[in-house]
């Protein structure tokens, strides 16, 4: 019963995570929602692992969390430097 809630619990937080990537008023706030649904689909994996007994689902979710860590970081780092340059106002 209470991997039943904390499953629903899960997939609610990822509901909501897809309406703020959708939604989200800037990038970073949807880079923030990627970076949350990443998040809660380790938590799932290790959910699964520990109901079925099968340990190496923890080790899929350790590589996932690695994943999600570099691609945020790539993302960010890739808007970050390709930030549009608005060209200066011409002199009279």
């Amino acid at each position: 019963m209470m991997f039943f809630a904390a499953t629903i619990a899960v997939l609610v937080s990822l509901g909501l995570a897809l309406v703020r990537a959708l939604l989200g008023p800037t990038l970073f706030d949807r880079v923030l929602a990627g970076n949350t649904i990443g998040t809660l689909a380790v938590l799932t994996l290790a959910l699964i692992g520990f109901v079925t007994g099968r340990p190496e689902f923890l080790d899929i979710a350790i590589l996932y969390t690695l994943l999600n860590l570099i691609g945020t970081i790539a993302v960010l780092r890739y808007f970050k430097l390709s930030e549009p340059v608005v060209p200066a106002a011409p002199e009279e």
